[in-house]
């Protein structure tokens, strides 16, 4: 008897260590996938918002005034723009992946040229953003020196506005089949180029915010002129077979997605556009602008390392559910969130360790210097925050939640976040500690919830539903395992 009951126990943890062991495998083997995917994302995010990290660090060497014109363009008018741009293109994320995962190459290049004319359309829309930029930053009590400055700025770069209109769509039909490598290099290319024509427009020539402008300009269309020789090279036989009258057809419905898309990324993006306008209130607004933007930059150029994760768990949950694998996505989502808190935990030490010198890399004014490290703890919570909120966000697209997500983004960010923020900024008079304090409570109350959500879902609902998707978009799909 004792040696049954030896016998048994030892099978009993064999089998405990071979399932560790195909927990281990699997995991592994999950990683690979999800970087293969996120290290060129991340490397090509942080080349692409770099452009316009370059570019504040050479204006900030100019002036308060003139750092704070370009930093009010680049969160309020490019942050509004840049967030209906990047929503409106990212219906490819949900439809293009999932076709991938069905095997339905055919139509990622008919969903592509689709989404081209939408974000076409809706750039011509979004000129006026850019010609009245100095009256809108007005009537939202921006000062007249900013607003005057940032409006003659805004209308120089407008040419990146329909770069921003090629390059999403691009950039998720080449995500949705894993080929980003191409795009990293030539994001990191046209950096350094980037760097270059600041360095001599903007330095050497003297040229100021004009120069700026001109510089992020063509850099902007060296990565589309780029990406689109790379597309239509005979790279993607299957995916892209030229130009076709089909992408005009069933444009209601691919608006009807790319719009829903849009209004999660913009409620998101928005939400940090309203902090700056917020700060923009307080006394010395140049000061508390200039502190406030430069956190920002920061906080975002953080964000790129989440984003790619972002990219990678979109591409890994539509894949998997659109082949029929619910499980497989469950799967890629606590993998994908497990990596990008290591690296918010890394990110934060960072800050924390950093916050009185990383304010000489934008500006050489003690004053500014000084409000800026203040902000360093906020800083730090709000990249650890960040660092799971991004990847969350990526499911949700993978799966096609995108206007739940926005129900829940106005509550967590317009309903608590915003006039937390304000009542402390203005009335308890705490300032930008206090705006601050608003938006931390805003994306933690979001994140908590996603992760409830995310916790409750019926992942094989959620592939029948892809199924659904597949179907309607045209082709066949896979059997649900």
């Amino acid at each position: 008897m004792a040696g049954i009951n030896g016998f048994v126990i030892w099978r009993g943890i064999f089998k405990l260590r071979q399932s560790r062991g195909d927990l281990v495998d699997k995991s592994w083997d999950e990683s690979k996938k999800m970087w293969g995917i996120a290290g060129p994302a991340i490397l090509t995010a942080v080349s692409q918002f770099s452009i316009g990290f370059v570019t504040v660090a050479f204006i900030g060497h100019l002036g308060d005034l003139e750092l704070a014109a370009v930093s009010v363009v680049q969160n309020v008018i490019e942050g509004f723009v840049y967030g209906v741009m990047l929503g409106m293109g990212s219906a490819l994320e949900t439809l293009c992946g999932q076709a991938v995962g069905a095997g339905q190459f055919n139509m990622l290049g008919i969903y592509m040229q689709r989404s081209w004319i939408i974000t076409g359309v809706t750039a011509l829309i979004l000129i006026p953003f850019y010609i009245f930029a100095s009256p809108i930053l007005k009537l939202l009590h921006q000062s007249k020196d900013i607003s005057e400055l940032a409006g003659r700025y805004s209308i120089w770069v407008i040419p990146q506005l329909f770069a921003y209109a090629v390059n999403f769509p691009i950039q998720k039909f080449l995500q949705s089949q894993s080929r980003v490598w191409v795009m990293t290099i030539i994001s990191m290319v046209t950096l350094v180029i980037h760097v270059l024509l600041n360095w001599v427009l903007v330095t050497k020539l003297g040229y100021g915010l004009g120069g700026a402008a001109i510089a992020g300009n063509i850099s902007w269309w060296l990565i589309i002129l780029a990406q689109i020789i790379y597309v239509v090279s005979g790279y993607f036989p299957d995916a892209w077979t030229g130009f076709s009258v089909l992408a005009f057809q069933n444009l209601y419905g691919f608006v009807k997605l790319s719009l829903a898309s849009a209004i999660m990324l913009c409620l998101e993006l928005w939400y940090f556009t309203a902090i700056i306008l917020l700060v923009g209130g307080l006394k010395n607004p140049e000061i508390a602008v200039d502190a406030i933007s430069i956190c920002m930059n920061l906080q975002l150029w953080a964000l790129m390392v989440a984003i790619g994760f972002n990219a990678a768990i979109s591409v890994r949950v539509s894949n998997e559910l659109g082949a029929g694998h619910p499980k497989a996505a469950k799967f890629s989502l606590v993998v994908a969130v497990s990596t990008s808190i290591l690296f918010g935990i890394l990110f934060t030490a960072a800050i924390l360790a950093s916050r009185d010198q990383f304010p000489k890399l934008f500006t050489s004014k003690p004053i500014v210097m000084k409000e800026t490290s203040k902000l360093g703890y906020f800083l730090a919570a709000t990249i650890f925050i960040n660092s799971i909120q991004p990847v969350l966000h990526g499911v949700a697209v993978g799966a096609g939640w995108q206007f739940q997500v926005a129900l829940i983004n106005i509550v967590c960010y317009y309903v608590f976040g915003l006039p937390v923020g304000a009542i402390l900024g203005y009335k308890v008079k705490l300032g930008v500690e206090g705006i601050w304090s608003g938006m931390l409570v805003g994306c933690l109350l979001q994140t908590v919830i996603l992760l409830v959500v995310m916790l409750r879902t019926n992942w094989q609902k959620e592939a029948l539903q892809a199924e659904d998707r597949i179907r309607a978009w045209g082709g066949e799909s896979p059997q649900i395992t």
